[in-house]
This record gives C-alpha cells, structure tokens and sequence, in this order.
C-alpha cells in the first residue's frame, strides 16, 4: 500500500517546487532587472572665425534632459593657419590643416560611434563679409569643406554661415550654460532649474564682429531684436545684436585706413596705436582688401603697394582716432541708441566678455572683474611701452608673445573702452558688473557649445536600457519547462485521485458441480 502512494508525493512535491520556481524567477526577473544609462553621445563643432578655425568635441548622457542634453567640452584642437575664408583663392588648401585636428578628434571619440556622431561647421563673420563680397568664392569654400568631410567616418550635417544675431545668442546660452544657470544638481543628484537664479549677459568680441547679448528689462518692448530660446523645458527672450566691422580686426583696418586718409596718402604714416619704434610695413591689399574698408579706399589705390607704419605710442591721440570708428551722432542723442543707429534697451545685470575681450585684458595683466580705473591706468601705461630694448621692453611684457597680437593690444584696450563705456553705456559704477573670462572648469566660452546645446534639442534622446538577471530566451524556457512540469504533476495527481475513489470489484468463482 506504501509503494502505490509514493508516486502521488513525489507528484505533488515536483507541483509544488514548480510553482515555487515560478514565482521566485518571476519575482528575481522583475525586482532584480538592473536600469542602464544608454552610454554617451557625441557631437563635433567646428567655429570657422575670421581669424582661425577651432574645433570642439562635446559629449552628453543619451537619455538627454528635459530635451535639451547636458553637454560638456572633451576636447579642443585649433586648426593651423588663417580662417577659412582666406582660402578663397585656393579652397583645396583647407584639407591639410583640418587632418591634423581630425586625426586626434578620432582618437578621443569610441570607433563604433564614428558613423552616429554628428560634425557641424559653422562659419561666422569673416565667412559672412566673403558672401556679401564674393558669393562664389564662399559657395566654394563651403563646398570644399562638404568634400573633405565626405571621406571623413562621421556624419556630416552641413558647413553654414551662421548670422550675428545666432552667434551672440549661442554666445549668450554657453555663458549662462557654463555658469549653472540653467541647470544644477540637487542634494539627490539629479538635474533641476536653479531657483531665482539671474542669467547673464554676454559680450563676444570677434576678429570681425562683436555681439552683445542679455534679457532686457522689458522684452516685450523690444520684440523686434529678441530671440526665443528654448532650453530644458524653459522660454528665454533674449536681446541680441551682431555688429559687422566692429571686430578687433576689422576695426583696426578701418583704424589703419582712416590713419593713412588723414596722411593724405603718404607711403609713411605714424600709428599712435602701434608701440613706441615698432614698425611695419603693410600692404594697401592687407587693410583695403576687406569689404568693411572699401569706401575708404583712395582713388589711386593699387593692392601691392607698400605703406610704412610707425609706432607712435600715444594713448590720448590713439584714444582719439579710434572714437572715429564710431558713429555716435546717427542717434541724435536718443537713450536706447547707443551708436551708428541701432537700437538697444539698456544693459543690465552681470555680463561676461569673452574671446577678444579676453585676450586683450589679459595682455594688460587684469583678470575677472575691476575698476574702470584700474582699466584706464593699465591701459595708458601698457600703450606708453616701446617696442624697443629698453626699460619697458614690451614682449617681454606680455604672457605669450605673438608679433601680430603684440603690436595691436593698445589699440584692442582702447577699442573695447569705446565700446563698452560709449557705445553699450557702461560706467564707472556698472564695469565691475562684467567679468572678463576665457572659460569655465575645461570648457571654452565660446558660440559652438550654445550652437550644440541648442542642435541636442532636435537629436532624439534615447531611452534608458534594462539590464535583466536572466536572459529573455532563458527566463522563456524555464517558465515555459516548470508550468509544463506543474501541468503534469496536476494531471498525475487528478488521474490518481480518480482512480483511488471508485470501488473496488472482487471476482466472484462459481464452481460449477455436475451430476456425478
């Protein structure tokens, strides 16, 4: 009797054990499955300035924040040579200088991501003045560079010249980006929107242009010079103008050319800008060939033909012929019109002067904020140095020394007082307000993050990845083997409980007797 219900235990206890397997994987499957981060995403910018191009590597979680991703700088590399808008004559030129810094763009960037990270060159003023000077000659250039990073692993999204209103205000989103006051981690560590935290405004000062860019007291009344931008889920209407030929550069063109006009066109000219004995002999080609210098231009004006520049070092006579270079009478005196009759609500809050402005305060050996005095007295003293071996040597005056940058920093400080002090009405009590800066942690502020930043609104996120205990395949069959195994265990049983309840029948043996 023992042995005929030793099936039936071992029946109920393979049922049970299924059923406990069961529950116990599907409870590990659901509660143990681990949430991955999709990994990083990638995109390169290249800034094709006036002057030189830079390129940048930014990388960002896939996942992405409220649309908009939390992009950091990797990587910076800037390409040997002119900007690409001196390559008009010979665009071909341009694929060596960009192998250089590709090649180690390359290495910082995981090869199977190569094909999903997105290249985007955008051109600015030294490009815009090219188009409005020579169409074909910028249709070539840009055509150049479609060719060169058609063999290139990355997918390219197009060379564009961008405008001055996009450049002061992707300027504006690195800084205030940069800054945290977008973003910021909380005590969790997870990313919300800073509480009443002020944005900035942002001064960009260029080889040929400058932008400013802040939200203005009033936006509504000045919609006609206000973007909208959108970033983490945020509106942000932001005041921003470009001015062309106002760039350190192309301002000091028009300095030169203004120089020789009232020389009467002397092949000899005295530069008040320049330091005491230096000298430089310019071709008319070199300061007349660009478009903001054209209607300067003397009547006998022959590209090749040499002029000799004399360094003068007088800060007051430079202080007075670079307020030439603006026009502040086209305002007739109206207070939302600083100079050459453009319209701007008035500056206000924190700003932070980068690029060109950098540069050149830190050749007079300020950083961060300080007094327009300290400015001033910096500033005369730097542009009463002499070029030659003497007490106030001025190479040896400055933290790295380029001849073509050297020369020209007495006139970049007086430049950016007119601009600031006259032309965006800051003063001795609003200065301290602007914050001279090169970058933030390891990133450069600079227009392409802004560019990027907003460019992660329209790159779809990525969902984030479940990482299971078990693979799906092997989850599949042991359920699909246990329930089958509780199944029979079920049916064995049921079988065997029927077969226990009906009654038994004893044979019945009927002798049958015959008559002897």
């Amino acid at each position: 009797r023992m042995l005929t219900r030793t099936p039936s235990v071992v029946a109920q206890v393979f049922l049970l054990l299924s059923i406990v397997l069961v529950i116990a994987i599907a409870v590990i499957q659901i509660n143990q499955q681990q949430i991955l981060s999709p990994g990083l995403k990638y995109g390169i910018v290249l800034d094709a300035g006036s002057s030189r191009t830079t390129v940048y590597v930014y990388e960002w979680p896939a996942e992405k924040e409220n649309n908009t991703g939390v992009v950091s700088q990797t990587f910076k590399c800037n390409v040997k040579g002119p900007g690409i808008s001196s390559y008009e004559s010979s665009p071909g030129a341009l694929a060596k200088p960009l192998d250089d810094c590709l090649n180690k763009v390359k290495e910082r960037i995981p090869v199977h991501l190569h094909k999903n990270t997105s290249v985007y060159l955008g051109a600015t003023a030294g490009m815009r003045l090219l188009r409005l000077q020579n169409e074909s000659a910028a249709n070539e250039v840009l055509a150049s560079i479609q060719n060169y990073f058609r063999a290139q692993p990355f997918e390219f999204r197009g060379a564009q010249i961008i405008t001055g209103p996009e450049e002061g205000v992707y300027g504006w989103i690195t800084a205030n980006y940069l800054m945290g006051n977008f973003l910021e981690r909380n005590l969790w560590r997870t990313w919300v929107h800073p509480y009443r935290k002020e944005t900035m405004g942002a001064l960009d000062l260029g080889g040929a242009s400058t932008q400013i860019s802040f939200i203005p007291e009033d936006p509504e009344e000045h919609f006609n010079s206000t973007l909208q931008v959108k970033l983490y889920g945020y509106n942000y209407n932001v005041y921003t103008h470009s001015y062309q030929c106002y760039g350190r550069d192309e301002a000091e063109k028009r300095l030169l050319a203004l120089l020789l006009q009232k020389s009467n066109a002397s092949a000899n000219v005295d530069n008040p800008c320049y330091p005491q004995n230096y000298k430089a002999a310019l071709t008319m080609k070199y300061f007349f060939g660009s478009l903001c210098t054209q209607s300067l231009r003397p009547a006998n004006y022959h590209p090749n033909q040499l002029v000799n520049f004399h360094g003068t070092g007088d800060p007051g006579l430079c202080q007075e012929m670079v307020s030439l270079l603006f026009n502040f009478t086209a305002c007739r005196d109206r207070e939302d019109c600083p100079f050459n009759g453009i319209q701007q609500p008035k500056a206000k809050g924190n700003f932070v002067a980068f690029s060109g402005f950098y540069y050149t305060i830190n050749a007079l050996n300020l950083s961060g904020h300080f007094s327009l005095d300290d400015f001033n007295s910096s500033m005369w003293f730097f542009c009463s140095q002499s070029w030659a071996q003497e007490s106030g040597w001025l190479p040896f005056m400055l933290p790295k020394f380029e001849e073509i940058y050297a020369r020209s920093y007495c006139f970049s400080a007086n430049f950016i007082y007119y601009l600031l002090v006259h032309g965006y009405n800051f003063n001795a009590e609003t200065w301290p307000q602007i914050h001279f800066q090169k970058e933030v942690g390891n990133s450069s502020i600079a227009w392409s993050l802004g560019y990027m930043l907003s460019l992660t609104n329209m790159i779809p996120a990525e969902g984030k990845l479940i990482q299971l205990p078990l693979k799906p395949s092997l989850f599949a069959g042991l359920l699909v083997f246990l329930t089958a195994t509780a199944l029979l265990c079920l049916l064995f049983l049921a079988y065997a409980c029927v077969g226990s309840r009906r009654p038994k029948d004893t044979p019945r043996v009927e002798r049958v007797f015959t008559p002897e």
